[in-house]
């Protein structure tokens, strides 16, 4: 069981101690929403020979998800053009609305920042989608960007530990963190693999921003400490195949066990760093992958479903978003004002975990 952390414990290094301050966070999703029934329909009448999958859409716990372009968009062939041309409108769109709010939660002002760090895995964009918005967020033209691709689901985590490295050397300013992924747009209908056809059951497009920076008395968490774990020889995990038209899924069914089987040990020695035990802690806020991901890490951390539960409605309601889907459990996890010490993590290609230790006791 998880439970208080002793405050002697809180750091055993004091290198590792960040003593960084997470503002503000804010959440974003596109405006067409539709049902996983709807989504079964869709890809049962393009793949009719995976009819006898169906039950994955049933199982997957996932009830609703939002795409940054209409259902039947997926009914046409589109290349590289047309989906890069989708997923730069769309990621802007996202992004500059989460960022407003996140500026605005803050209590800052746009001028005040000295950082932006834009996290995506799902399109391209060159200019990055950072040089794209800064401008029209009003943040200073000596503002540093750092855009980051190919993270994955662990976009989020490792794009917040960025964050909170660069905020310590900012002397003062704050950093804004974004992170956007449409997956939906990555659904090619020429692919006739099977895993094409059971990634049309779990993914979904969103956004979500944060501001980070020194501790100034107006925050809604801390970051403690910040880490990640890479296993060897697993490159084939998780990622994207380069196609002739888009992206393709790279996704083995072997996460879950992988999960089971590695987490704890990679947690442990994470926790250790800071001198604590998986049992010192409050609470996890863990990336939702799909329901076989959740209820892997309920076995491997030794936790029922209840302290997973904004895991499992997130999962439920938006789908596996990639990289900005831990931020929306991390959001709801903070609107029941939590207090004490809670591990953050999320998986991603490498294949790898990205962990941060955050204290979310109040102000």
């Amino acid at each position: 069981m998880l439970r208080r952390v002793p405050e002697a414990h809180i750091s055993a290094d004091p290198a590792l101690s960040m003593d960084i301050e997470i503002s503000s966070l804010a959440t974003a999703v596109p405006p067409y929403r539709y049902t996983q029934d709807e989504a079964l329909a869709l890809a049962g009448g393009m793949f009719p020979e995976y009819g006898h999958l169906k039950n994955v859409f049933a199982n997957t716990g996932i009830e609703n998800r939002y795409s940054c372009v209409p259902l039947d968009w997926f009914t046409e062939p589109h290349n590289w053009v047309d989906r890069n041309a989708a997923y730069e409108k769309g990621a802007l769109e996202l992004l500059e609305r989460a960022a407003r709010k996140a500026i605005e939660e803050a209590g800052t002002n746009p001028r005040d920042i000295g950082a932006i760090i834009t996290v995506s895995t799902t399109g391209l964009s060159v200019p990055s989608l950072d040089a794209k918005l800064m401008h029209k967020l009003g943040l200073p033209s000596d503002t540093e960007r750092l855009p980051i691709f190919g993270l994955g689901c662990a976009g989020g985590v490792t794009g917040m530990a960025r964050a909170a490295r660069m905020a310590a050397s900012m002397n003062g300013r704050s950093v804004l963190m974004l992170c956007v992924e449409l997956c939906g747009l990555n659904f090619r209908s020429a692919d006739e693999n099977k895993v094409n056809y059971i990634s049309t059951a779990l993914f979904g497009d969103g956004a979500a921003a944060m501001v980070v920076r020194h501790r100034t008395g107006r925050a809604i968490g801390h970051i403690e400490a910040v880490g990640e774990h890479n296993w060897p020889d697993t490159q084939d995990v998780m990622g994207w195949s380069i196609e002739e038209d888009g992206f393709g899924v790279v996704m083995s069914t072997q996460i879950p066990q992988f999960a089971r089987d590695k987490l704890k040990q990679a947690a442990e020695s994470f926790l250790a760093k800071s001198g604590l035990k998986l049992d010192d802690l409050d609470g996890v806020v863990a990336h939702p992958g799909g329901r076989k991901v959740l209820e892997a890490i309920s076995d491997a951390l030794s936790i029922d479903k209840s302290q997973l539960v904004h895991g499992w409605e997130v999962l439920r309601d938006y789908g596996n978003m990639s990289s900005p889907t831990v931020m929306f459990v991390l959001e709801r996890t903070i609107s029941d004002r939590p207090h004490g010490s809670y591990l953050m993590f999320a998986f991603g290609p490498g294949f790898t975990v990205s962990f941060a230790l955050l204290d979310l006791s109040p102000a």
